[in-house]
């Protein structure tokens, strides 16, 4: 039996001074955002500046989960606190959810009932909040590929930036038609995406909460790779393979062998480890070795 505890990430001390930034920047676009609806009597900068509040929190989640990731394993928690990334992306994805019924209501009314604008004002406090999401959005793009906790808050940074773009566009179009329709038109745009990202990282944190196999493997592979490029393992069986957090899988299985010396289990062990590890990523393992009996002449003469 091995078990192997990779490191959470390299790039810890990278991801948390740039969700840090990205914090900071966010809680000041909110504030300018609300300012400048209020001055400009713009509901959709006032709208944009709740959304950025909710993404505070986004943020201050995702910063706290690496926090808590960074923590050793104790006796009680055996694997840390690494899930602590999977439960943030999945609160992160419910308030995904929220935003964008929230916008899709505003936009609602704001479609009904359209209200006078003081574009000039509404611009360009617009167009500073658009630059405040556009840094936040490229700092956290650097470190997203691999983690949900990460891509979570990305996501939310992004939702920010094509919600600021969506104001800007709509304040040039109602400058240059007079109409005021163009603004909730575009909000719609803006749930639609976010809905659809929402989904998607629901459905991806959901799977890990719930132990699903991991979307790159297939274990029937796994078992053929084992059983054909190890000649001393007989059977797989009791496969179970699941995701601990971002990147970071297991494996657990029972495998045949003759009956053998410890020393030779360990090498049939070994080769197996750096099989799943090479060709799957999987670098968690809990074997368990199962000996082939075989029968003698003797058992063979009484059966």
């Amino acid at each position: 039996m091995t078990f192997t505890h990779p490191h959470p990430g390299h790039t810890a001390k990278e991801k948390i001074s740039r969700l840090r930034i990205a914090l900071a920047l966010t809680i000041f676009g909110a504030i300018i955002e609300f300012a400048g609806g209020i001055i400009s009597n713009s509901l959709a900068l006032i709208s944009d500046a709740g959304h950025m509040l909710t993404h505070i929190f986004a943020l201050g989640t995702s910063y706290l989960a690496i926090l808590l990731t960074l923590r050793p394993a104790t006796k009680r928690r055996t694997y840390g606190l690494y899930r602590a990334e999977v439960l943030a992306a999945f609160v992160n994805g419910i308030f995904l959810i929220f935003i964008a019924i929230y916008i899709f209501y505003e936009a609602v009314k704001r479609f009904i009932h359209p209200a006078p604008i003081n574009i000039a004002e509404m611009l360009g406090i617009a167009l500073i909040g658009l630059f405040i999401n556009g840094i936040s959005t490229v700092l956290l793009a650097k470190v997203s590929g691999h983690d949900l906790n990460i891509k979570s808050a990305f996501i939310h940074e992004i939702g920010d930036m094509i919600s600021s773009i969506a104001v800007v566009g709509a304040g040039v179009l109602i400058f240059v038609t007079k109409n005021y329709v163009f603004d909730p038109a575009l909000s719609f745009m803006i749930c639609a995406l976010i809905v659809v990202w929402a989904s998607k990282l629901l459905v991806d944190s959901a799977n890990i909460l719930l132990e699903a196999t991991p979307p790159h493997l297939d274990v029937d592979e796994v078992v053929h790779a084992i059983r054909s490029e190890i000649p001393d393992v007989h059977e797989v069986h009791h496969v179970h393979a699941w995701t601990i957090s971002s990147s970071m899988y297991a494996l657990t299985a029972h495998i045949v062998i003759d009956d053998c010396h410890i020393s030779s289990a360990n090498e049939i062990l070994h080769k197996i480890n750096m099989l799943v590890k090479d060709k799957f990523h999987i670098e968690h393992t809990n074997l368990q070795f199962e000996c082939l009996v075989k029968q003698t002449k003797a058992d063979k003469g009484s059966s």
